[in-house]
């Protein structure tokens, strides 16, 4: 029986988890102002999360055939300077304001866990590629 992890599906469109993640981000601005949270710590999440986003973008252009090798290592090192890229002005922030940058993280974290539930729920749900024998 075949794993559902190891069955090959075609990678679904970014769009709609982009689009909830960027709701979090969004809706979170008036329960920020409302409960008192600071706002330079939502600012800092949807910068941060505007310039992911972005960068996610400019790589979904990246020509992924299994056969270019460089633009597979293009992709994979650019996922991980996301990361990277989010999580250094979160740690610079902390120095100076804790309040702030644990209020743009957990914000980002929330958008983002949100964005790879939807991502990896759509991949799950999709129909697998058939394999050529």
């Amino acid at each position: 029986m075949n794993s559902v992890f190891s069955t090959p599906r075609p990678i679904p469109g970014r769009l709609m988890p982009a689009l909830a993640g960027t709701a979090v981000i969004l809706l979170a601005l008036p329960v920020f102002a409302i409960a008192g949270w600071p706002l330079r710590g939502w600012t800092l999440a949807a910068v941060l999360w505007v310039a992911a986003e972005t960068l996610q973008l400019l790589l979904a252009r990246v020509n992924t055939d299994p056969a270019n090798v460089a633009a597979q290592a293009v992709v994979g090192i650019g996922t991980i300077f996301r990361a990277v890229a989010v999580g250094v002005p979160l740690v610079a922030v902390s120095a100076a304001d804790e309040r702030v940058a644990l209020a743009a993280a957990l914000l980002y974290a929330l958008a983002f866990t949100l964005e790879f539930a939807l991502s990896l729920a759509r991949y799950l749900l999709s129909e697998p590629t058939k394999r050529v024998a």
